[in-house]
């Protein structure tokens, strides 16, 4: 007993040996130095990768974590932070470095970063507008360093679906986010941003049509968007108490819809093209506050940042299956009731993720040329579980002769993690990992 106690204390104490990231403001160039060291730190559950260029030529980085960090699995929803999309807001950029430190540093230590890792597959992108942040100077107010190099304000150079104008060109940043956006089957996301202290929702934007609603824009799923900019806000340490940034007026709750407020773009491209769930965190007064606060603006938000990724679980999940289940592509998944401006298909593996709250209710698959199917749920609460409902819809038809030979190039014989996980079952599988790494140091 006293060996094993012994080897896991060693084992603890090996992850510390790694030296921890300051609290300090980082340069691109010591940014992109810390991420390289992640990944060769911690190979085997995290990935490095640009999605494109600024500008002025720096690199997107995004670090992925996750049981398999390098590609998508289907049954493991894809969740991501962007921040520091305006240079001079600074704050997120540094809380989304100290994330993946916390991530790294106790994955197969802490339950929850451990139930987290193996049921998702979670992207950072620190800085969406490195020019901007080596142009921005320390201040509250100040705005330089907001836009990019060809000064336009990247959150609003995304398509905007309720604006009927002149088609924008768009920014080489906002590009590669687009294009990254559609790469990944992306389930649930949040912007970082400074200059207040609340969670704003979708819709940003309207054309005044059946959306705008007592002074709000409301998307189909407004219950859903209210649930998660309140697990930021309640779980943030002083977001949910509402008080104003000088100058300003408070939030109720610490939340806002976006059109209440400021509009915006990227939340509602995400939403409506993308059909990715993704709320605009604003987390300081202070746009580019001193290095003195930071440990403070860390503490603030830790709590925040790990609840909302889990509710990435919300609702339910499955495949759209063939009589011979095989996947379905662009398979129309709706629920009855929420009418999407662009209805959520399935992707090439047949995949769906549909972020609902706890409740009884129908969703109607189509695939063309065959008869709607139409089902009703009842949705447990999935966050608690670290698993959405999986449910598949397999439809009806002959099946292929047994003998026939199925072919296997296509991306079908992709592998499946589409089966029940409970937390219960991932925290026994996180003990018995832990327990094999104490046993067996050498594995490190």
């Amino acid at each position: 007993m006293g060996r094993l106690w012994l080897l896991g204390l060693l084992f603890g104490a090996s992850l510390w040996l790694i030296p921890g990231l300051q609290f300090r403001y980082h340069n691109t160039v010591e940014m992109e130095q810390y991420l390289k060291s992640v990944i060769k730190n911690y190979p085997s559950f995290t990935h490095l990768h640009s999605i494109g260029k600024s500008v002025e030529g720096r690199e997107l980085w995004v670090l992925v974590l996750g049981k398999f960090p390098t590609e998508h699995k289907p049954g493991i929803p894809e969740f991501r932070y962007v921040a520091n999309m305006h240079g001079n807001e600074v704050v997120g950029r540094v809380l989304l470095l100290q994330l993946i430190e916390h991530l790294v540093k106790n994955y197969l230590r802490d339950p929850l970063v451990t139930l987290l890792l193996n049921s998702s597959r979670i992207h950072i992108l620190p800085s969406m507008n490195p020019d901007g942040f080596e142009a921005a100077v320390p201040g509250c107010l100040r705005t330089k360093g907001r836009y990019n190099k060809h000064r336009v304000d990247l959150n609003r150079n995304f398509p905007d679906a309720f604006s009927r104008g002149k088609e924008q060109t768009r920014e080489p940043e906002v590009q590669a986010v687009m294009d990254w956006l559609h790469s990944e089957p992306f389930v649930l996301s949040a912007n970082l941003h400074g200059g207040a202290i609340v969670a704003s929702y979708p819709y940003d934007n309207s054309n005044k049509g059946i959306e705008l609603q007592g002074g709000a824009s409301i998307t189909p799923d407004d219950d859903v968007f209210v649930h998660l900019a309140k697990t930021y806000s309640f779980s943030h340490t002083l977001m949910h108490m509402g008080k104003p940034c000088q100058g300003s007026t408070g939030f109720q709750d610490g939340i806002t819809n976006g059109y209440r407020w400021v509009p915006g773009g990227m939340q509602d491209y995400n939403y409506i093209w993308g059909q990715c769930f993704e709320v605009t965190l604003e987390l300081s007064c202070c746009k580019y506050p001193s290095e003195k606060m930071l440990p403070g603006l860390w503490a603030e938000n830790k709590a925040a940042l790990l609840a909302y990724m889990q509710q990435i679980h919300l609702g339910v999940k499955g495949q759209v299956l063939d009589a011979n289940r095989l996947p379905v592509a662009n398979a129309l998944v709706e629920v009855l009731g929420r009418k999407n401006q662009y209805p959520f298909k399935t992707n090439h593996n047949g995949e769906f993720y549909r972020l609902l709250l706890p409740g009884n209710y129908t969703l109607k698959v189509t695939v063309e040329g065959q008869a709607p199917m139409i089902e009703t749920l009842s949705i447990p609460y999935g966050p608690d579980r670290f698993s959405a409902l999986i449910h598949n819809f397999v439809l009806p038809g002959r099946r292929r002769d047994p003998d026939t030979v199925v072919p296997t190039d296509s991306g079908n014989a992709k592998e499946s993690h589409f089966t029940p996980i409970h937390g219960a079952s991932l925290l026994s599988r996180y003990l018995t990992t832990l327990l094999i790494l104490v046993l067996c140091p050498e594995l490190l």
